[in-house]
Formats: C-alpha cells, structure tokens, sequence
C-alpha cells in the first residue's frame, strides 16, 4: 500500500473517530496458500460504499466490500472481527468452517464513543457516570444545582450542564450513539427532562423510579399527546432486576441493561449456557 492511500485511510478512521461517518475497515492478516493476498493489506469502506485502497485482488475486494456494508447496520454491533475468505468469495467467521488456504482478514468498525447523557447529579448519577466512564462512555451530565453538576465532582464528565436542564436539552442532538439516564432527585424533574428527550433518536431512554411513579410520568405524556410508541420505548423502571440497592448497585443495574442492549446479550445467568455435567466423572 502506497503512502498516499494510507494516510487517506488514517484520515478517515480519525474522522469516524471524532464523531464523523462510521467506517470499516479489512486488513489482511494471513493471505492464503496459496496467498491471494498479501498480509498487511488493507481496504477502508465507507457507510455509502465508497472505498478507498486494495486487498490486491478484484474477487476479494468485492467480497470483502460486501461483508463490511453489513457491519454498518449489523445489531448489536461488532466493532471488531475474524473473518476468512476463499477464492470464490465465501466469507465464514470460524476457522473450523474455513477451508485450508483461505485468506485471513480482520474487520473493525471505527465510530465514536457512545454517548451517556446523566439527567441528575445526585448519589446515582454521579455511580451512572462513574461506571458509564469505566466501559467506555463519553459522558454528559446535567443537573440545575450547580453545587451537584461541576467540574470537582465529575471529572470524568466531557460536558456538564448546570443551569436550565430542559434549555440544554433541546439544544442536544441525539443519535444511534446515545443513551439517556433519567435520574433526578423527583417526579417533576424527571416529567420535565423526559419531556424534552423522548422521541429524538436516542437509541436508549431510562428513567429511575418505583413503577407507580414512573408509569403516572408516562401517561402524563401520553395525555399531553406525546407519541405513544416512544413513550412505550422508554426503559421504566430502568435497570435488570439485581435487587439493587446502593446507588453504586443501581448504576450497576442501569449500565448492564445499556450493555446488554448495546451488545445483544439474554441478561441471563452465563452458568445456563454451560453443557450439563456427566455423572460419573471419569
């Protein structure tokens, strides 16, 4: 690959990286036997099938290229995997069910961190964005009270809003990168801000609550005629049931339901999946 054509590669992951358009990209890790490609190798495809760079053969590249358009719109997301390629263009994700000489490539989505917006700078909130932080958020918190939403006690935050929490809102973008924790300190709070939020493309909305208080919040909303299907999408109570109790157990809870969605897991018991023990052990 020519210096020119890595540096445009380098420059797109960059962008994506920064909040611009997702790319994959597919690098050559073992080219085959015999080899149809050469180890090192490597191809950037954009979300609108633009590409940029070669893998050093025709077939390979279109079959590489179809693959990677996949991963743009694949749920959960797969931000990094091994895939094999034979010369027919077959793709397959496991090495038993390659072929012997099958060219070897490694597929990564670049994009973003996802987003943590925090609505609530209380005890919760500060462990939702502490543990948001430790797996990887970029985190945004907002709260009225200046002396809960600052700099000293969230260090970790990329943004913080300590003013009107419905004026910031409304000037936020949210996306398919962002997810929305609802977790003030009453009823009226979290009314207000869920409010402003439902129905704007976050790819996940939570609000903390007792199921009575949360449900009255929700057909509050429906009355004032807000969409019922985005009030229906609304995680509440928020949280996988881990009979939490601490703030720092209940931001446990929130963020492994965020995670579970994210990456597609059951929430269940990873023990259930194991094969059954036989009887006798020999």
């Amino acid at each position: 690959m020519d210096a020119e054509t890595r540096a445009r590669i380098t420059q797109d992951i960059e962008r994506a990286l920064a909040g611009g358009p997702l790319v994959v990209t597919a690098t050559v890790t073992s080219g085959g036997d015999p080899p149809i490609a050469t180890p090192g190798d490597k191809m950037l495809v954009r979300r609108d099938g633009g590409r940029i760079g070669t893998l050093g053969d025709a077939a390979l590249d279109d079959a590489v290229h179809e693959v990677a358009l996949t991963v743009f719109t694949d749920f959960p997301r797969v931000i990094m995997q091994t895939l094999y390629f034979g010369r027919d263009g077959r793709a397959v994700t496991r090495r038993s069910q390659a072929h012997a000489g099958d060219a070897e490539l490694m597929i990564q989505l670049f994009e973003a961190p996802a987003r943590l917006v925090v609505i609530g700078a209380g005890h919760v909130g500060l462990a939702v964005a502490t543990l948001g932080d430790f797996v990887g958020f970029d985190i945004t918190v907002l709260d009225d009270r200046e002396e809960f939403a600052n700099r000293e006690r969230f260090p970790m935050a990329e943004a913080i809003y300590d003013g009107d929490t419905t004026a910031a809102l409304d000037a936020m973008t949210f996306d398919e990168r962002t997810y929305v924790v609802l977790v003030s300190r009453g009823h009226k709070q979290d009314e207000d801000a869920l409010r402003h939020v439902v129905g704007r493309g976050a790819v996940y909305v939570g609000m903390i609550g007792s199921r009575r208080r949360t449900a009255t919040v929700i057909q509050h909303l429906a009355e004032e005629g807000l969409d019922m299907e985005a009030l229906d999408a609304v995680s509440t109570p928020v949280g996988l049931d881990l009979g939490a109790e601490t703030p720092e157990e209940i931001a446990l809870s929130i963020l492994s339901e965020i995670v579970m969605l994210r990456r597609g897991g059951s929430g269940g018991r990873m023990r259930e999946q194991r094969a059954p023990i036989r009887w006798p052990v020999r």
